[in-house]
């Protein structure tokens, strides 16, 4: 179900034999213990996608594997179908062999604000926590990475990635179908780590601070990306119940108290590099995503708070390094 071809000699060639072994037995447990209703359609749909030459490709700019000219009208509608069998799709856009698939998130709006920012990825190991469906991991690799291990625990965005990957062929970037617990730390394996859209579905942020350090080598850098409000290095917010109508949010700090957590944890060179407030056009319903978005958890009349009348999402990026 999930191609790990390479991933062993990878972590071989990194040093990390031993913890390879590690990550091998824990997705094979985690495999073992998966139980969704929809799974064989998923796989079934990962199976009949067809291998193809592509013409083109580009990782750098977006994400665009083949043309349209490399298919058949009647093949293009064939895989067009079988992509809509995994819905919904969060974050993208792809543009695979004429097919634009037009995700909820543009997620490269977000790549795009942090990418000259941060230390340049050629040549790095890259760790994405909570990479979803692998668009982010993509853009890694198209911007130079050695190799890019994302871990995610939802299954769909896992064979979401699965998919892609069958249409791009083999590649040095495997998802995960792990969380951040189930995750081998404390490795310092990797340069470069990403945390994005994670921080604030996590019961204890600072233990997520130090996870993430746990697996950067001394001098690695991590990117940090969360929901923050306006205020203080004592400013917090910590919803009652739902917030945007997500059940599982449990605090939104200020950055400037963001970055005193980062110092806390013992982050050096601690940078605000963009705070930037999630728009309507960012987010939204399309036809790969036809439930509710963002549109429906804001205040009909006042944009700036959340149907719950919280302030309305506000994200930060920040960039910190370990010695």
């Amino acid at each position: 179900m999930i191609d790990l071809n390479g991933l062993h000699a990878l972590l071989v060639d990194s040093g990390a034999e031993q913890w390879s072994l590690v990550l091998h037995q824990r997705i094979a447990q985690q495999l073992a213990e998966l139980n969704h209703g929809d799974l064989p359609t998923w796989q079934k749909v990962v199976e009949e996608l067809p291998m193809l030459e592509k013409s083109t490709l580009d990782l750098r700019d977006q994400v665009r594997i083949g043309e349209k000219q490399d298919v058949s009208e009647a093949l293009r509608q064939s895989i067009r179908n079988e992509l809509m069998k995994l819905h919904p799709w969060r974050k993208g856009p792809f543009s695979l062999f004429g097919i634009d698939l037009d995700t909820e998130w543009r997620s490269d709006w977000k790549w795009e604000r942090l990418q000259n920012q941060i230390t340049s990825l050629e040549n790095r190991l890259v760790l994405d926590v909570g990479c979803g469906n692998g668009y982010h991991a993509w853009r890694m690799l198209g911007a130079g990475a050695r190799a890019v291990i994302g871990i995610d625990p939802t299954l769909l965005s896992v064979l979401q990635f699965e998919a892609i990957k069958k249409l791009h062929g083999a590649a040095p970037i495997y998802v995960l179908p792990l969380a951040i617990e189930e995750f081998p730390l404390n490795n310092q394996l990797f340069d470069t780590v990403f945390s994005m859209g994670v921080l604030y579905h996590r019961r204890s942020p600072i233990d997520h601070l130090l996870e993430l350090k746990s697996c950067l080598r001394p001098g690695g850098q991590l990117i940090l990306e969360t929901l923050v409000i306006e205020g203080d290095e004592h400013s917090l917010l910590m919803p009652e119940d739902r917030y945007a109508q997500m059940r599982n949010v449990w605090f939104l700090p200020s950055p400037e108290l963001l970055m005193l957590w980062l110092r806390r944890c013992g982050f050096k060179s601690i940078q605000l590099v963009d705070v930037s407030k999630t728009t309507t056009q960012e987010q939204r319903s399309t036809e790969w995503m036809r439930f509710h978005s963002l549109q429906n958890y804001l205040d009909p009349d006042d944009q700036n708070l959340t149907c719950e009348g919280l302030p309305a999402p506000s994200r930060a990026i920040v960039i910190a390094e370990v010695e």
